[in-house]
């Protein structure tokens, strides 16, 4: 029984979305559940599921081709791949029919080369890797996009880290300069990224942004952390991190100054009576801002975990839109890349934004002696139509001092 492919039905917020990958191709076995197209859209990464066990009949949108919500995408028939034979061009049918009756000598690469999926070769093309050097896994030995990756992903971690960080970021593509001439490579801009510069734009255009900068000694955190770094993990089965500090720190903050903790929707200054703070986390499709909710009921713990989860989400790109929805405040971290300091753009509704930095020692003024100090720069980008600058001040300087001394969080003084 053939059936058809849909894709998903989007929220009311996504107008459409991109095939970005089809992980089956006509003729392909596939089981109950399993992936067969991942539709990108300008939030989120789509999967689509076989309904059944069965093959792929007919693919009807090819990689890059835009659907809309609930669209027909292809086609799928119910049972054993061999009793269903992929959709061919008119004066093909002969081909594939020969290629039915022997299946193995027809999948069988004839030069000795791999044979790749079209999302492998094109991974495999934008990363520079020779096709012939990844193992397959898929059947008859195809080599399937997960091999090409899982290899790009092994590379790096044999490489030297002066080597890893001599090279783009994410899956960036690679320009071949071995001919000599001047290369270029274009490729199309991807939704997530398109709408990551559409609404950073759109932040600059609209809001009268300006940003305030003050620094912390970390010193304590580093040393609360370092003295219970192992109970932590053994208690709680998760790392303690800074940014559950930092995440506390912002809640407590946000209760004290709740015009930072408002958005503007037209006209009206909605103020929220709740916390829910966005994290940053860089992914290779691009900037993604998980929320955790709820930030003054949960403990160190609990946002950690958080964290975690959602990292490894955005990494796999499995987050949800409703994981990204909503937030009051943000928070970012350009430390981790060694950033020492910088002024990060708004994440509109939202009227202000976080900036984390790197850690760095430095000489400082302690009691009428220079002591060195592990200093951090911390940045607060504002929309001044909503919040004042003697606000915004004291809402950084509020953060300065919990961290200082952590123990203020707790007390709430």
């Amino acid at each position: 029984m053939s059936t058809d492919i849909k894709a998903p039905v989007f929220p009311e917020s996504v107008a459409e979305g991109t095939v970005a990958t089809w992980h089956k191709q006509p003729g392909e076995a596939c089981s109950r559940d399993e992936l067969i197209v991942d539709i990108e859209t300008d939030k989120v990464v789509l999967e689509v599921v076989a309904p059944a066990d069965g093959v792929i009949e007919e693919i009807l949108k090819g990689e890059g081709d835009t659907v809309e919500s609930g669209e027909v995408v292809g086609k799928f028939k119910e049972g054993a791949a061999g009793e269903s034979k992929p959709a061919a061009k008119a004066g093909e049918e002969s081909k594939k029919e020969e290629a039915a009756e022997k299946p193995a000598e027809a999948s069988a690469p004839s030069s000795g080369e791999a044979i790749l999926s079209p999302a492998a070769r094109k991974l495999a093309e934008e990363n520079n890797i020779n096709p012939d050097a990844v193992k397959g896994t898929g059947k008859d030995g195809r080599v399937t996009k997960e091999d090409v990756q899982n290899h790009i992903d092994a590379g790096k971690s044999s490489g030297s880290a002066s080597t890893a960080a001599a090279k783009p970021a994410g899956d960036m593509p690679q320009v071949d300069v071995s001919s000599g001439e001047r290369p270029e490579k274009r490729v199309p801009m991807t939704r997530l990224r398109a709408s990551i510069a559409k609404r950073l734009v759109n932040a600059q255009q609209t809001a009268a942004m300006l940003t305030t900068f003050n620094e912390v000694n970390m010193g304590p955190v580093m040393e609360l952390r370092k003295q219970y770094k192992e109970s932590f993990e053994k208690r709680h089965g998760v790392k303690l991190g800074f940014m559950s500090f930092f995440t506390k720190a912002a809640t407590e903050a946000l209760k004290r100054f709740p015009a930072v903790n408002a958005s503007i929707d037209g006209n009206d200054m909605v103020y929220h009576g709740y916390q829910d703070i966005g994290i940053a986390v860089s992914s290779d499709r691009g900037l993604v801002v998980p929320v955790v909710r709820d930030t003054d009921a949960l403990g160190l713990a609990d946002i950690e975990k958080k964290i975690v989860e959602y990292g490894t989400k955005a990494k796999e790109g499995k987050l949800g839109i409703e994981e990204m929805t909503g937030g009051t405040f943000t928070i970012t971290n350009g430390g981790i890349f060694g950033s020492l300091i910088s002024t990060p753009i708004l994440n509109p509704p939202q009227t202000a934004i976080l900036g984390m930095h790197k850690i760095q020692e430095r000489p400082m003024a302690v009691n009428g002696k220079v002591e060195i100090q592990p200093m951090m720069y911390l940045a607060l980008s504002y929309d001044h139509r909503m919040i004042d600058g003697k606000e915004a001040v004291q809402f950084l300087v509020a953060i300065k001092e919990m961290l200082e001394d952590p123990a203020r969080i707790l007390l709430d003084v």
